[in-house]
């Protein structure tokens, strides 16, 4: 038996969060070796607080969660309450958390991990803004080489943006960041609009969640109801894009996805394409590939996994 892969999620909850969140906890293939919060779909203090609702839900307290970054590293804040409510997990009727915050920042706790195990055992999860990652990266470089990989949310191409025409939500929120992670040279693969856009939720597909009748499965498709009605009356799709949990199913099934090794840059200079991720996805450059995009999923699959993970918890 192979052992679990070791994984540091930051994350931002955001309903499509918690429900990633829910998937790696519930596969036994993956080792949640901490979750780092960071601002980004609503203020820092809530993104902690919901974590910690997720892995108490999960009945995983003994999880380490650690709070970072509260803005990004240039720009204003932009929060998305919009979209997910004024907590962020609207949509399910959970407890204030019991469990605590470890004391320790984020940004301590990602380079204290890299550092202390094995080079190229941790992978990194970002789910959100990049500030927590960048900001670990500048405080020791010598981390660089010891990520066995980044794997994120964010971008996209064909798709355009979500939060302005050009630009995505979480590359928008921190663009310097996401310049700073998509230039270190750690492997990366991305998981844009073109992917999360192709992993609609549907009646049918939150119902075979519900139907598993426990409090995990009902906060799930409580979460997966209130953040689709956003999106479908946004794109006028039969259900809502679910980004999150292909970062993890990603890591979990592999061969439910498709892309390509691409050079993506990111807008920094212009207001008009702030944050917009310029992907090379034709090769008509001859900037250096410095990550793998992804452009496919098979989206009865990814439910059919989270199912399988919400079911387990």
């Amino acid at each position: 038996m192979t052992m679990p892969r070791s994984i540091i999620i930051d994350t931002d909850p955001g309903q499509d969060d918690a429900i990633a969140i829910l998937l790696a906890l519930g596969s036994p293939e993956l080792d949640v070796v901490g979750i780092t919060a960071v601002a980004g779909n609503v203020p820092l203090a809530l993104t902690s607080r919901n974590v910690r609702v997720i892995c108490e839900l999960a009945g995983r307290t003994d999880v380490t969660v650690c709070a970072g970054a509260d803005r990004p590293l240039i720009r204003p804040p932009v929060t998305a309450e919009h979209v997910h409510g004024k907590t962020g997990l609207d949509g399910a009727d959970l407890p204030e958390p019991s469990m605590a915050l470890d004391p320790r920042h984020a940004v301590d706790f990602i380079v204290e991990t890299l550092m202390e195990r094995p080079a190229g055992s941790v992978t990194l999860c970002p789910l959100g803004p990049l500030t927590n990652i960048a900001l670990a990266l500048a405080r020791e470089p010598r981390i660089v080489p010891r990520i066995r990989e980044i794997v994120l949310m964010g971008g996209g191409f064909f798709e355009g943006g979500n939060i302005t025409p050009a630009a995505e939500f979480n590359i928008f929120v921190d663009p310097h960041a996401a310049a700073r992670v998509f230039s270190s040279g750690v492997p990366i693969t991305m998981v844009p609009l073109d992917v999360t856009h192709k992993a609609l939720t549907s009646r049918a597909r939150i119902g075979a969640i519900r139907a598993l009748g426990t409090k995990v499965a009902e906060a799930a498709a409580g979460w997966l109801d209130f953040f689709e009605r956003f999106d479908v009356e946004k794109y006028g799709s039969e259900g809502g894009p679910l980004h999150d949990p292909c970062v993890i199913a990603w890591l979990l099934e592999p061969h439910l996805f498709a892309g390509r090794a691409c050079n993506v840059e990111i807008e920094t200079g212009s207001e008009l394409t702030m944050g917009m991720t310029v992907v090379d996805w034709w090769g008509v450059t001859a900037r250096p590939k410095n990550a793998f995009v992804l452009n496919q999923v098979d989206a009865e699959g990814l439910y059919a996994r989270i199912r399988r993970a919400v079911a387990r918890l």
